[in-house]
């Protein structure tokens, strides 16, 4: 079973950019997308049909923001559009979906760069979201996989500079703190239970030809359960995947 989470910035963007010629070839089970930037309505979901994907999608409320989605070859028991908190639904922030042998949630978790109220916001929704992840399920034994945007790096090893990014959102105490406790509850880390090098990112600003130079950042990520850690037979980073600021992350599972 391979799953692949991916930040698009923009589906319709991505589509532009070749995103289905490379999902023809990469040939995964499951696509988690964050950031899809377009209604139901824009979204060319008849392709990714063509493909032999069932598709899931969960906009925003707002136009050209936010917004999840999931395609998947496997057809879900169970589809569950948003979480219960009533601000990340209006944005468009989860996606559940329940198989025989796991859930997958699917999330686009808040960013606060762009101020110190969607900073707070952030820290609401990350507090919210773990109380609500632990509550629905038993996160040790559960067969849980949160893929998404995290907009965290947790070590000093998931960021190209730790020093000079020290107060920067996405890398303040408090955030790697709230990841500290999401792995404590039950959660692994897939690709750092596979890969310790450094220098492995997913996201690059635009700025200051950092793709290039490869200054970037690890925030996104496909977490498992505990009871799943036994399975993981691979986890990859497609920094060479080229539709968006981000790159595709990829867990490989033996289910």
């Amino acid at each position: 079973m391979k799953i692949v989470s991916y930040n698009v910035n923009g589906i319709r963007s991505a589509l532009n950019k070749g995103l289905l010629d490379w999902i023809k070839t990469d040939n995964a089970d499951i696509y988690c997308f964050q950031e899809l930037k377009a209604n139901l309505e824009d979204i060319d979901t008849a392709a990714f049909e063509s493909l032999d994907y069932h598709g899931y999608w969960y906009p925003a409320q707002k136009k050209g923001y936010s917004g999840v989605g999931i395609i998947t070859k496997l057809k879900p028991n169970e589809v569950h559009y948003g979480c219960g908190l009533e601000q990340a639904d209006v944005e468009g922030r989860v996606l559940q979906l329940s198989f025989d042998h796991f859930h997958l949630v699917n999330t686009y978790f808040p960013s606060g760069s762009s101020g110190d109220e969607r900073q707070e916001y952030k820290m609401v929704f990350l507090n919210e979201y773990l109380a609500l992840m632990q509550s629905k399920f038993e996160i040790p034994s559960a067969n849980l996989i949160i893929a998404g945007d995290y907009n965290i790096c947790h070590k000093e090893i998931d960021i190209h500079d730790p020093k000079g990014n020290k107060d920067s959102s996405g890398f303040l105490p408090e955030e790697r703190a709230w990841m500290d406790k999401l792995f404590e509850a039950g959660m692994v880390d897939s690709f750092r239970h596979m890969n310790t090098d450094p220098h492995q990112y997913s996201w690059w600003s635009f700025r200051a030809n950092a793709r290039n130079n490869n200054k970037g950042w690890r925030i996104d990520y496909i977490n498992v359960s505990e009871s799943m850690k036994d399975k993981i037979r691979q986890a990859v980073i497609h920094p060479d995947v080229k539709h968006s600021d981000h790159c595709p992350v990829l867990l490989e599972l033996d289910i």
